[in-house]
């Protein structure tokens, strides 16, 4: 039997598998497929070549994860590989980070005037408004490394007796991943705040942003972008032994979160200049005060940079 008296279901199969399958790689496959599944229903002999060619190819199972085999794509969002580290980090997420900012949200408030319901109803919302971003977040992170092609490095890398934790390293060094945590996530957690809230309230009741809303329409994305791949490695810090390619990884993320920032403060554009205007009743914010911040902000980058790198040596 040859290829092409198989009929249209195997047709339809070959071309529901390579359409999800590199462009070059389709036309190899689909010879291969369909010439496997001529001789496998040959191979059987059956009186009834149509029964025959439907059992084949109910064995060969859905085309997508056919597909997917050949593409040598994931089809779980996060893989078995990566899938201990993401709930180690999730979990270290939900019960420090997340009490925190929720505990922040309601002394805001308070502080603010706000009464008792008030104050409950923002604890509830910042619950589920933070606790969502950070699953959101940390799976959208996990997803692209599992799809990166990189899944053999250090983070998700199989487990070995090697991944336990050394008890004299993991205090001090545990202790510093996971603060490093709380401040990251801390920072997001204002920038966003303060956007939604509004905190702000000039004498004739307007609310403002205190950071330039003009930002999220470019320079914030990627100082969140590199907030939450801090926050992110701080926490992988906090739990396993820190390696080169961790520290090239949290570098990235660190220039990513540090250069904007210091680019918007010599441009002095991170506050909102009405919140200025009515704030500090007029006083402008002399350019050396400015040029300081730039270079702390570059310099303190550049020494975490530099940390980092060192306990990968260590």
């Amino acid at each position: 039997m040859h290829a092409s008296e198989t009929g249209t279901l195997t047709d339809r199969y070959v071309v529901e598998v390579v359409r999800r399958i590199p462009a070059d790689q389709r036309g190899d496959v689909a010879d291969e497929l369909r010439a496997t599944i001529a001789d496998t229903v040959e191979a059987r002999g059956l009186a009834d070549p149509e029964n025959a060619e439907r059992e084949v190819l109910t064995e060969m199972g859905d085309p997508i994860r056919l597909a997917a085999r050949y593409a040598d794509r994931p089809l779980a969002l996060i893989g078995p590989r990566l899938y201990p580290t993401y709930v180690r980090l999730l979990t270290v997420l939900l019960s420090t980070v997340l009490p925190l900012v929720t505990a922040l949200s309601a002394v805001l408030d308070i502080l603010d005037g706000q009464g008792a319901g008030a104050v409950i109803g923002g604890a509830v919302g910042a619950v589920l408004s933070v606790g969502a971003q950070m699953i959101a977040w940390l799976t959208v992170v996990f997803a692209l490394i599992e799809r990166s092609g990189k899944r053999a490095g250090a983070v998700g890398s199989a487990w070995t007796p090697d991944d336990l934790p050394d008890r004299r390293v993991s205090k001090e060094r545990g202790a510093a991943g996971y603060a490093g945590v709380v401040w990251h996530a801390l920072l997001i957690a204002l920038i966003v705040w303060q956007h939604t809230a509004q905190p702000y309230q000039t004498d004739g009741g307007t609310r403002l942003d205190a950071l330039n809303p003009d930002l999220w329409s470019g320079w914030i994305w990627p100082i969140l972008a590199g907030l939450v791949g801090l926050v992110t490695l701080d926490a992988i810090r906090a739990v396993r032994v820190w390696t080169r390619s961790l520290a090239i990884w949290s570098a990235g993320a660190q220039a990513a979160f540090t250069l904007p920032l210091a680019w918007i403060l010599h441009r002095q554009e991170l506050f909102n200049p009405a919140f200025l205007s009515d704030a500090n009743g007029g006083w402008q914010t002399p350019q050396s005060l400015y040029t300081v911040a730039v270079v702390g902000v570059l310099a303190v980058g550049a020494g975490e940079v530099v940390k980092r790198f060192r306990e990968a040596r260590d």
